[in-house]
This record gives C-alpha cells, sequence and structure tokens, in this order.
C-alpha cells in the first residue's frame, strides 16, 4: 500500500468510527435509529419519518395579564433556570419579579393571582409570561403537584423574586 492509499484507508476508519459513534450516542440519546445507519434492511426512507420537530408555545412582549414587559437591561446578562414543584394546594406568599421570565407547566395547574384580583390559570404543556415588578401570588388548588420550569432574564446579584410577607 502506498503512502497515499495508507491514508485515505485511515481517513476512512476514521469516518467510519466517527459514524459508528454518532449512531450510538443519537441511538441511546432518542431511543431511535440513526438516520446514517442501515438496521434491519431500511434506509434513510424510514429515517425521513422520524425528524426533529419544533413548535413555537408564545412570542410575545406581553406578560400573562397583557402588561408591556420592561425594555432589556444594559450590561452583561445572566440566564436561570429554575424547576418549581408545587404540592397540591399549596399557595405561595404575595411576591414580584425585578427581571423578566417566562416558563412552561409540564404538570397540574397552577392559578396566577395579581393583588388587583386578576388571575390566569395555567394547565399542563402551557406557556406563561410572569408579570414584572407587579405583586402576585400563585396557588395550586389542583389535586396533584405542580412541575414548572422557569426561565429568568437576569443579572449578576439580581433577586429572580422579592417576597411581600407584610401582604395577607
Amino acid at each position: 500500500m502506498n503512502r497515499k492509499s495508507s491514508h485515505i484507508a485511515c481517513f476512512g476508519k476514521k469516518w467510519v468510527l466517527a459514524a459508528i459513534l454518532f449512531c450510538s450516542t443519537s441511538t441511546l440519546s432518542f431511543g431511535q435509529n440513526c438516520c446514517c445507519c442501515y438496521t434491519n434492511g431500511t434506509t434513510q426512507d424510514a429515517a425521513a419519518e422520524q425528524q426533529v420537530q419544533s413548535t413555537e408555545l408564545i412570542r410575545t412582549s406581553q406578560s400573562w395579564d397583557g402588561v408591556e414587559l420592561p425594555d432589556y437591561f444594559k450590561g452583561r446578562p445572566e440566564l436561570v433556570a429554575v424547576k418549581y414543584v408545587f404540592p397540591a394546594g399549596k399557595k405561595l406568599g404575595w411576591h414580584h419579579h425585578p427581571v423578566m421570565n417566562y416558563g412552561i407547566l409540564v404538570q397540574g395547574e397552577l392559578t396566577i393571582i395579581g393583588q388587583d384580583g386578576k388571575e390566569k390559570t395555567v394547565h399542563e404543556g402551557e406557556p406563561v409570561v410572569e408579570m414584572v415588578n407587579t405583586i402576585h401570588h400563585g396557588e395550586n388548588r389542583g389535586p396533584k403537584p405542580v412541575i414548572l420550569y422557569m426561565f429568568y432574564l437576569s443579572q449578576k446579584d439580581m433577586p429572580l423574586a422579592v417576597q411581600h410577607p407584610e401582604i395577607h
């Protein structure tokens, strides 16, 4: 084997190894066959049926109560993601968020109540954009725990929420 064919053979082996590793990782991660692999006589036609899907859940510049969100902060942002679990019957205290945040409710129903009495019930699978600098609280009025993932657009050392224990 000459030097050129040796290089091609080595490159080919590396490509095959990379494809095997990619397919193995994809199969483990997604529980599906990789699009570049042939499995049980199937070809890329079967992989064409299994495409990544994306669904935009929300695009807004307003919180759930219809109020326009504030302008972004100046300076370096800090992005924070938080998973909340609210037991059935749990009621949070009054608070406000000095930073913008939004999320997706993945289990249960959460009712958010503004200090003005306005309410919004968020259901399983729905997105929510929280109020900014407006006092409110949340209640799980349902029979099962609420699981809520929230994403905050903050800055270093800023609180995500400010409690108002003086309000009952």
